[in-house]
């Protein structure tokens, strides 16, 4: 086997891995580790582990050990620190690469990944059940809805002052209620997507002005788009509605005067989401939205795609069901990490002429 076909294998695998000296400064890196540290291979040359792991990190320790005792060591589910991200739980395996003990593999293999998928299954299951209950909801309340506001156009034709603001009181509520109806009814809509080719980055951009003339005014918004990404498949306007829904979520996360949203795209080719009959689908393109708000709780993170869960007081819990929906819809992922001033929304699209060749 020719060294260009050994190049393509440390490429198409689909773990971070690290060719490290044994004095602990990194020589290679594949497309995945590159993913990982959110830099190039080229960055990392000749730059020890420290500098992108810290000192006292257990991948740190890990290489030190392996060095010391001449030998391979591997350490299941360790939390891993990494430069500029939240600590990920790994399995860290290190094993020399020649007689000499001059050079190390290390793979760093997160855990969580397989996790997040099998709760991105089970969110499009939930939105399947909201579908069927929202078709009958809006059918069953729209009438009765109006005839009481009908109603009340009538008492506050001939009503008193006193009698005129309790009709006005229930007109106002029952457009509260049909604008919520509305909300439900999004989950209704079965209309087979036309998919198309679809640049992320102009649908990022369309998000990211209408935060900024409206309920994000107040925030610094930040980019980082990786152009040579390739178009998505799937339908401009519902992505929009996707991406419109976290940013605003993010806006009203943070805080009024030091308030920051980064909207960044990458091409992870390590992510792969399983389908019927043994195949598998490529979900490459990798949009994160990151904010350094208040951070979601503990307690509803693994639920926060579930239909009817908020973290706001007056929140119906209905949007970021729909964005689970729509992503689900157009064959991708979408998962959520939150810490204290940290929180990203991840979404895993995948691209145009590998979703036509898939269908």
């Amino acid at each position: 086997m020719t060294i260009k076909a050994y190049e393509k294998i440390w490429d198409a695998l689909p773990f971070p891995a690290f060719v490290v000296a044994s004095t602990g400064e990194i020589s290679h890196a594949n497309a995945a580790a590159e993913q990982l540290l959110s830099t190039s291979q080229k960055q990392m040359e000749n730059r020890p582990l420290a500098y992108f792991f810290q000192e006292n990190s257990i991948v740190v320790s890990t290489v030190k050990q392996a060095v010391k005792d001449t030998g391979s060591v591997t350490q299941y589910n360790v939390d891993v620190a990494i430069m500029g991200k939240p600590v990920t739980s790994c399995n860290v395996y290190v094993s020399f690469l020649n007689a000499a003990l001059t050079d190390l593999l290390l793979v760093v293999q997160p855990t969580g990944v397989a996790q997040k998928m099998s709760q991105s299954l089970t969110n499009l299951s939930a939105a399947r059940s909201v579908t069927a209950m929202a078709a009958m909801l809006a059918h069953e309340i729209r009438n009765p809805l109006a005839g009481i506001s009908g109603a009340a156009q009538l008492l506050a034709m001939n009503a008193n002052k006193e009698d005129m603001e309790l009709a006005e009181m229930i007109g106002q509520e029952t457009r509260r209620i049909g604008q919520l109806v509305d909300r439900v009814e999004h989950f209704s809509d079965q209309r087979p997507m036309d998919p198309r080719p679809v640049n992320i980055h102009d649908v990022l951009d369309r998000a990211k002005r209408a935060a900024q003339v409206g309920h994000g005014a107040h925030v610094n918004f930040s980019v980082d788009y990786d152009p040579s990404l390739p178009e998505t498949s799937g339908d401009a306007d519902q992505l929009l509605q996707v991406f419109q829904n976290i940013i605003k979520n993010a806006a009203e996360a943070v805080d009024e005067k030091r308030g920051e949203i980064k909207i960044r795209t990458s091409y992870n080719s390590g992510i792969k989401l399983a389908m019927q009959g043994n195949k598998t689908k490529n979900l490459p393109l990798q949009i994160e939205i990151i904010d350094n708000g208040r951070g979601i709780p503990e307690s509803i993170i693994s639920e926060i795609f579930d239909p009817f869960v908020s973290t706001k007081s007056n929140g119906t819990g209905l949007g970021l069901s729909l964005v689970s929906k729509i992503i689900a819809a157009h064959g991708g992922l979408v998962e959520c990490t939150s810490l204290q001033g940290r929180t990203s929304f991840c979404v895993r699209l995948p691209i145009w002429y590998e979703s036509k060749r898939v269908a």
